[in-house]
């Protein structure tokens, strides 16, 4: 049997005494659980558990049903009385009894009326351990009559007069519901001048011409029979004072006019409550209504206090317009004097109500039900309140205890029945009855004297899963009587608990306050009375909590980007989790644009209705834990709105609005713009910024600007779209408050001063009109200034002005209104002419071959005319006798900027003739040349010679031909050749350096090795040095005389045919090496093999003298059987067959001073050795057979 479970607890001592919960007896008794094994085998009085209200309105129109139903063991039976008397149901027909119920179920729809059935009715609930009784029952049907049938006349009045249209409904039951409508059904507009009273009535505290209408209707509304019932139309004529006057002398008398009263304005009067004071008695518990009404011109308005008192602030309610003043739940602390207070501007009147609140009786302690063991003790206790105090009557059973059977356990003592040493025959059902004028209470309370041994109602083996360091508490729900012990003991040995770590409940509940691992086992519960013992066993395991390790965190995201967050959790391994994600503690929202990918919630395409708490919660069948973020959707702001210009001047305006949503990033500034639709419509210009606490703004304003402005607000995030443009405000004209800038004078003519200014724009002009005043005099003159007054124009010339002559110059604005304040003054001058003097003593000093140094004396000032720009030097190469006929001469200019006298001449030809003279430059032009100064250039290096062909190649000597520099730079003195042999291996052989007399242009050198390349280097001298070298490459011829023996010994009897093998053979090798040397290309070594010649002699490309490289290219074509080299021997420059390139990399092969080569040819070779021993002569077998030899 289960206790029922107080928030006492009993903490268990440390010592060895065993862990027992002795449950005293206590005066409250025992509880019957609803245990429906257990009730099945218990014995209980009965207990009404459902009836019917004490007053019971019924529908006639359907059939009647008192409900009484009531419990009990074994099952109650059931009886009526009506009106006091028994209520025998069989010998009706109409009335059936509920199977099972005591529930009466009276058929009047087939036949009977329900007036016959009306009376106070009781149901008894009986079995053999007592009676248990209903409330009386009255029963009573709903009432829904119709209006009496009356002859309502036409209601005149005047306008301002006060008026009730009386309603007076039929007494119904219950009460109609009043409301007044027209004949469409619409309801009657009410205001503070025209209410309903509580009474249904409607008052018109002063009525107007629009309140005449003919159908004023009083509606009933019979909410149990759903039915509505309707007064006749009332008419109501509201007239002015003189058409009541033709009404009456036409028709009425006055006395039958309805009101003498006038229509003047009028100090409140009551229409109801009457009087200066009245009464009011009301119900505790209650809704209080107090209800003042008042007439009067203009209408009366309501106020409402509390003498010596104030209202209740929760509980009070003003209805109708403050006519009505409601409290509900009333209590007798709500009694005294109410005030109410009409008040217009002609006077005040008020009323005083007297609240007496009484009490129907309510239940301080109801009877509670007892179960007691035999011998045991106990109480009923019956205590109720009212107003006045009611009068307590005890029952037994139904029967007043007064004429009740005796019973010696029972002492009654007012309120109370004690019981002492009670048995099983004092087992019986007792009724407390409290009762006054206004109402009584009705309870039952049982005593149940029970004989039974202890039973354990908590299921065998449950098993009980806690989270660790959390509570347990393993149930031992018993019942018994006597009430039995209970002890716990842990473990299969069944050693009784004695620890102080538990706390055992009254109800038999274990506690372990902090669960640990080692908790975990079989607990045995055992409960003991002087009937016998029952014990029961359960299960503890304690698992590892649930926690989150990595929780979602707080994040701030612009309006459409995406957003993750995460929640990760780590559980006891034998639960399984399941993890959700609220937003403000609801469902997600059913949105595509939020996914959840295991750990992760992401939200793409962000909006501002994703803001919130977003909470991971991570639930098992034990515990659940829970983690919060909170999601901020920033964007820029949203544009301002309800601009509105005040305070407008001639020169300032106040402009205000109301901020957009800063969209969760708070504005931090507002940017106002201006447009000015007069002079430059549909452009904005920004005017100010003010802070983003400011709604406001004074600004400053230009004259005669028609102004619209916008604001935009900004925050982190950026900057709002601008605002709705505010309505245009014009300002007044006036007079410029600027001067043009950039004010000039300068002449385009000799004879002229071209004054020229940066003009006001619209914006600047500050009214209409816009003109400038251009004022002028010459600078070092006495003259007045003359003036005149232009358009809106940027220009103006000034005619017949002395040649260059500075001014004073100033040019004012000036508008319809007036002048610009006086203008600063600036220099000018007039037109320029040409300069008439040339410099004089002009020196051409000579510097070096290429550059000349040239001095000149300044021109006088007044001579020049104009703005001194510099100097300019005209100079030109005399030319040859062979280019003399040509008639243009190319003439060279320098000009030297400013007051300079002197100036260098650079990039001369060395050993040249050169003439040049000077000239002065200002801003018109040129002055005339001075006198023209001749000067020669030094000799210099030559450039290298302009070709260089090897002729007629024999077998010892090679013949070299060149034509000499394009460019001597001097008189030649001799040229040099150095050249080296090359062997098959591309090493270098020793270098020969030879001077050759600078008349000639060809030379044979002898002595040579036959069949071999050489490498030559030429240069030509001047007295200033040696100039750039050129280079080339050829071969000697094969021994002829060699070749003649060989075939000598060929044409030999005995060796034709040795010599036949050894040509196949050769021939055989021949067509293996044409074939390789078809197959590859030439090495360009040549240039590279320039680059590491003398330094003095540097290869130079013939047309820019720049270093070049040689091109393999054309080396890769195949050659032509038999071709050869031409016929005399030339070899160009760009035609070289070989380079020194592949003879080694990275060689910084040089000569010295002397000419003699340092280094020689070493390192990787990038192409076959076979291409190494090429010679300018196309492959044959004749020549391979000749080198082979």
């Amino acid at each position: 049997m289960q206790l029922k479970i107080m928030p006492k607890k009993k903490r268990l001592s440390a010592g060895r005494v065993p862990l027992i919960l002795f449950l005293c007896q206590m005066i409250s008794a025992l509880e019957v659980p609803l245990d429906p094994k257990l009730l099945e085998d218990l014995l209980q009085p009965p207990t009404i558990t459902q009836q019917s209200p004490k007053d019971y309105i019924i529908d006639p129109r359907e059939n009647i049903v008192i409900q009484c139903e009531a419990k009990g063991k074994p099952p109650p039976s059931f009886s009526w009385t009506r009106n006091g008397t028994h209520f025998d149901i069989d010998k009706d027909p109409l009335v059936t009894m509920k199977p099972g119920s005591g529930t009466l179920i009276i058929n009047i729809m087939s036949e009977g009326k329900a007036e016959t059935y009306e009376g106070v009715y009781q149901c008894t609930a009986r079995n053999e351990r007592g009676a248990a009784i209903s409330n009386n029952i009255v029963v009573r049907p709903s009432r829904s009559p119709l209006w009496t049938k009356e002859k309502l006349e036409p209601i005149i009045l005047r306008n301002g007069q006060s008026l009730v249209l009386p309603c007076r409904p039929p007494v119904g039951l219950p009460p109609p519901i009043i409301f007044w409508m027209d004949n469409s059904f619409q309801r009657l507009p009410q205001s503070e001048r025209v209410s309903q009273g509580l009474n249904g009535d409607l008052y018109f505290s002063n009525v107007l011409p629009e309140d005449t209408r003919e159908d004023y209707i009083c509606y009933a509304r019979f909410n149990h029979t759903q039915t509505i019932q309707q007064k006749q139309p009332i008419s109501v004529k509201v007239i002015s004072v003189d058409e009541l006057n033709d009404t009456i002398a036409a028709n009425l008398s006055d006395t039958e006019f309805y009101s003498a009263k006038s229509s003047r304005e009028r100090p409140p009067t009551f229409l109801t409550p009457e009087g200066n004071a009245s009464n009011k008695e009301e119900l505790r518990g209650n809704v209080l209504s107090l209800e003042c009404i008042a007439e009067g011109l203009p209408t009366p308005i309501i106020y409402w206090i509390k003498e010596d008192g104030i209202l209740p602030i929760n509980r009070t309610f003003y209805k109708n317009f403050k006519k009505t003043l409601q409290i509900i739940h009333v209590s007798e602390a709500d009694s005294g004097n109410y005030q109410c207070i009409a008040k217009n501007a002609l006077g005040a009147i008020h009323h005083t109500i007297s609240v007496t609140v009484k009490a129907a009786p309510y239940w301080i302690m109801a009877p509670q039900n007892l179960v007691l063991s035999p011998g045991e003790d106990g109480t009923l206790i019956c205590r109720a309140n009212g107003k006045p105090k009611p009068r307590i009557s005890w029952l037994t059973n139904g029967v007043p205890v007064e004429i009740a059977p005796d019973d010696p356990s029972r002492k009654i003592d007012g309120d109370t029945i004690i019981f002492s040493n009670v048995q099983e025959r004092s087992s019986a059902v007792y009724q407390c009855n409290a009762s006054n004028e206004y109402g009584y209470l009705l309870a039952n309370a049982f005593v149940n004297v029970l004989a039974e041994p202890p039973r354990i109602l908590t299921p065998t083996h449950t098993l009980y899963q806690v989270i660790a360091n959390r509570p347990a508490l393993l149930d031992c729900a018993f019942f018994g009587s006597p009430l039995p012990t209970i002890e716990w003991f842990k473990g299969a040995k069944g050693s009784a608990l004695h620890e102080d770590i538990y706390v055992l409940h009254e109800n038999g509940t274990l506690e372990i306050p902090v669960a640990q691992k080692d908790s975990t086992g079989t607990y045995t519960c055992v409960a003991r009375n002087k009937l016998g013992m029952a014990k029961n066993e359960v299960h503890l395991e304690i698992k590892d909590p649930t926690r989150i390790i990595k929780q979602p965190e707080y994040a701030v995201v612009q309006r459409g980007n995406t957003v993750s967050f995460e929640c990760e959790v780590k559980h006891d391994h034998t639960l399984i989790p399941t993890v959700i994600w609220l937003k403000d503690n609801s469902e997600l929202p059913s949105d595509e644009r939020f996914t959840i990918d295991k750990d992760h919630l992401v939200i793409a395409d962000v909006s501002d209705d994703d803001s919130g708490t977003y909470t991971c919660v991570a639930n098992t069948t034990l515990d659940n834990v829970s983690a919060s973020a909170v999601l901020s959707v920033v964007d820029v702001p949203n544009p301002p709105f309800d601009l509105e210009l005040t305070n407008p001047l001639d020169k300032s305006v106040q402009l205000s609005w109301t901020p957009g949503d800063d969209n969760n990033s708070p504005i931090t500034k507002f940017i106002i713009e201006y447009e000015d639709t007069m002079h430059e419509a549909g452009l904005w210009h920004h005017h100010a910024e003010v802070s983003g606490t400011q709604t406001t703004a004074q600004l400053k304003l230009s004259p005669y600007v028609n102004y619209s402005f916008r604001v935009m607000a900004e925050n982190s995030i950026g900057r709002s779209l601008p605002s709705e443009a505010s309505e245009q405000y014009l300002t007044k004209a006036a007079e410029p408050d600027k001067n043009p800038t950039a004010v000039e004078g300068l002449g385009s003519e000799p004879d002229n001063l071209v004054i020229t200014w940066k003009p006001l724009n619209g914006f600047e002009s500050n009214g209409p009109g816009l003109q400038y005043k251009v004022s002028w005099r010459q600078k070092d003159g006495d003259d007045e200034w003359t003036s005149v007054v232009v358009a809106n124009v940027s220009k103006y010339i000034v005619s017949g002005t002395p040649t260059f002559v500075p001014y004073l110059i100033k040019v004012q604005a000036l508008n319809d209104v007036g002048f610009a304040p006086e203008p600063a003054v600036v220099m000018g001058h007039s037109g320029e002419d040409l300069p008439m003097v040339a410099p004089g003593n002009v020196r051409v000093t000579v510097v070096n071959s290429t550059l000349a140094e040239v001095h000149w004396d300044p021109v006088p000032l007044k001579s020049i005319r104009g703005h001194l720009q510099g100097y300019r030097i005209y100079y030109w190469k005399a030319q040859s006798p062979s280019k003399r006929n040509r008639r243009h001469i190319e003439k060279k200019i320098l000009t030297f900027q400013g007051s300079k006298t002197h100036g260098m001449l650079p990039g001369l030809e060395p050993f040249s003739h050169y003439t040049l003279n000077v000239r002065v430059v200002n801003g018109k032009g040129e002055g005339p040349a001075s006198a023209d100064q001749v000067f020669n250039t030094p000799e210099g290096v030559p450039s290298a010679p302009s070709s260089l062909k090897i002729v007629n190649p024999t077998l010892d000597s090679l013949t070299l031909e060149w034509d000499p520099p394009s460019h001597p730079n001097g008189i030649l003195t001799e040229y040099t050749l150095k050249y080296q042999p090359i062997n098959s291996t591309h090493e270098l052989g020793p270098l020969v350096d030879l001077k050759i007399p600078a008349n000639k242009t060809r030379w044979t050198l002898k002595n040579l090795n036959f069949s071999t390349r050489y490498k030559f280097y030429f240069y030509a001298q001047t007295s200033a040095g040696s100039g750039s070298q050129i280079t080339e490459e050829a071969v000697t011829t094969v021994d002829e005389a060699m070749a003649s023996r060989q075939v000598d010994i060929a044409t030999q009897g005995w060796f034709i045919g040795l010599m036949c093998a050894v040509a196949l053979l050769i021939l055989i090798l021949l067509i293996v090496c044409f074939i390789r040397r078809n197959k590859g290309g030439k090495y360009p070594v040549k240039e590279k093999e320039d680059a590491r010649a003398d330094p003095e002699i540097q290869p130079m490309k013939e047309d820019d003298g720049t270093f070049g490289e040689y091109s393999d290219a054309e080396d890769h074509k195949p050659l032509k059987k038999g071709s050869r080299t031409p016929s005399d021997r030339t070899v160009k420059k760009e035609d070289s067959d070989d380079s020194l390139v592949d003879y080694g990399e990275g060689v910084n092969g040089q000569f010295n001073e002397d000419g003699s080569f340092i280094g020689q040819y070493s390192g990787k070779k990038e192409k076959e050795p076979a291409e190494g021993n090429e010679s300018s002569e196309a492959p044959s077998p004749v020549n391979a057979m000749n080198s082979f030899v």
